[in-house]
């Protein structure tokens, strides 16, 4: 029986080596030549070196719904597990060179696997989508392979980290499941997203319009807010997608792991004192204070290019990471509209879905007016991020910097819906409206039958501004827990989270809440 042993080792041999080659020289090099990598390649270089364990790689396909079609062994798909700074991930990463990454029942079975085994051990999951979409040859049960992956992406949602990059073609019902994780990354160029192609909207609608205009890495990054992160290339994609990972939990049970960055915990920055303009008027960017009080000034931002009125993102705090939720007023005056209610409401979600505490950093006007946004559902976008906060049960920290105005200064964290902590620095101003539209109403009357209107709106606007616009009542009435020095905010937030670190909270017995999605 030795020979017979030889012989399959010697099969073995052959079959890996064929799987390995993927569709073998010509197809590679055309993907090269598309600027793009191989699967195996992308793999190698998001995990640990030698850390790849890869099931199913002589797992095939039916080949076709006749059987007529050539057989592949992979069947387009390279799934597995291994490690990104020594903590175990599972991925899966589609293979163009294989029948364009087509999508049949094989290679849904092989996804579903690792989905399975993410859930079962407690470990992220890394899609790395290059597919043309669902298999035509074989038919409806295509249909049900990708069925298979929705259902497990929402089994996984809130369990464990769940992160698709898109790095070719990603079409029709292909999209959902990466809508449906938590971050979703694209490379520029060789990617793009869309339900229905250019060839069917100009069929239905009779508009030429490529695809990268339809559904490239820009549209989904500023306008649709589909993808949270866009890179030049497959090398600086999953490298990014390593730092993502260096922030977060593996699964809802744990916390996320501390980093210590050598940043001391009670570094001030008095230039923070000089951080808002005299002039309520005038702008600043946000960034500035972010930077100042992360440790090693590191934040990741997400969504950057879309709803910029509003910054979301991760960073750390005493090694501690944290989600940083601020308004931008270097952008729209740093309102929020429904663009910036529902992005900000999503990030909040994920981070208390993964013990991640939150900060929220004050500067808000107040709501977007106009019918564009109330026939937009600026209501019920709102009330996405009120509902989000109050259901976050994680430790909270809110700093009020300066305007904190009606409906909005609630929405941004405030104590009345159940924030931890809320500081504010001198300059806050909370206050039902601002100081000029507070004295058009108390002092309409006076100041409409005043020979100067001008003049007296002026006076009666600042002299609001100094009796209501700061944070001194509030911090009388409880609502404010100190008004701090802005040069000690680093110091503060860190002091807080150390001692909100056992917070536990209550929440009624039930299935589930009615966000108004």
């Amino acid at each position: 029986m030795d020979w017979l042993r030889y012989d399959n080792m010697s099969t073995l041999e052959v079959m890996r080596e064929e799987a390995l080659q993927g569709g073998g020289e010509d197809a590679v090099e055309i993907q090269h030549g598309k600027g793009k990598l191989t699967a195996r390649e992308r793999i190698d270089l998001l995990l640990d070196e030698g850390s790849f364990e890869e099931f199913d790689i002589l797992k095939t396909g039916r080949g076709g719904a006749f059987g007529k079609e050539r057989r592949y062994a992979s069947d387009g798909v390279v799934t597995g597990h291994g490690t990104i700074d020594g903590r175990e991930v599972f991925i899966f990463s589609q293979d163009f060179t294989i029948i364009g990454g087509s999508l049949g029942e094989a290679h849904s079975q092989k996804i579903c696997k690792v989905m399975d085994h993410a859930v079962r051990v407690g470990s992220p999951i890394i899609g790395l989508n290059d597919s043309g979409g669902a298999r035509i040859q074989e038919g409806v049960d295509a249909l049900a392979a990708y069925g298979e992956i929705f259902n497990r992406n929402v089994m996984a949602s809130g369990v464990v980290p769940q992160i698709s990059c898109i790095m070719g073609p990603c079409a029709g019902g292909a999209v959902y499941s990466p809508a449906i994780t938590d971050f979703t990354f694209m490379v520029e160029n060789s990617a793009y997203m869309f339900v229905t192609g250019p060839n069917v909207v100009k069929t239905v609608t009779h508009q030429d319009i490529s695809s990268e205009d339809l559904g490239g890495a820009q549209v989904h990054s500023e306008k649709s807010g589909v993808v949270h992160f866009v890179f030049h290339n497959d090398i600086i994609c999953m490298r990014e997608i390593r730092r993502l990972i260096s922030y977060l939990p593996s699964n809802n049970k744990q916390k996320a792991p501390l980093l210590d960055l050598k940043d001391p915990d009670d570094r001030t920055d008095p230039a923070l004192d000089y951080l808002i303009p005299p002039n309520p008027k005038d702008s600043y960017d946000m960034r500035v204070l972010i930077n100042s009080i992360l440790d090693g000034a590191e934040f990741m931002e997400i969504q950057a290019s879309f709803a910029r009125n509003i910054i979301c993102g991760l960073g750390r705090l005493g090694g501690q990471t944290i989600g940083l939720v601020a308004n931008q007023p270097a952008v729209l005056a740093g309102v929020l509209d429904c663009n910036a209610s529902t992005k900000a409401a999503r990030f909040v979600r994920f981070c208390n879905s993964f013990n991640i505490p939150l900060i929220c950093l004050v500067d808000v006007p107040g709501f977007m007016p106009g019918p564009e946004q109330e026939h937009g559902g600026i209501i019920r976008h709102g009330a996405k991020l009120l509902y989000a906060f109050i259901e976050a049960t994680v430790p909270r920290i809110t700093v009020i910097l300066r305007k904190a105005y009606g409906g909005a200064y609630l929405v941004m964290n405030a104590k009345h819906i159940g924030c931890d902590i809320n500081y504010a620095w001198p300059t806050a101003e909370i206050a039902v409206l601002g100081p000029k539209g507070a004295a058009e109403v108390i002092y309409g009357k006076e100041i409409r039958s005043a020979p100067d209107p001008e003049t007296l709106l002026s006076q009666k606007t600042e002299e609001y501004r100094k009796t209501y616009a700061n944070p001194f009542l509030a911090a009388q009435r409880g609502y404010i827990d100190d008004v701090i020095f802005p040069r000690y905010t680093r110091r503060r937030l860190i002091r807080g989270l150390q001692f909100l670190e056992g917070k536990k909270a209550d929440r009624p017995d039930r299935k589930h809440g009615n966000i108004p999605l």
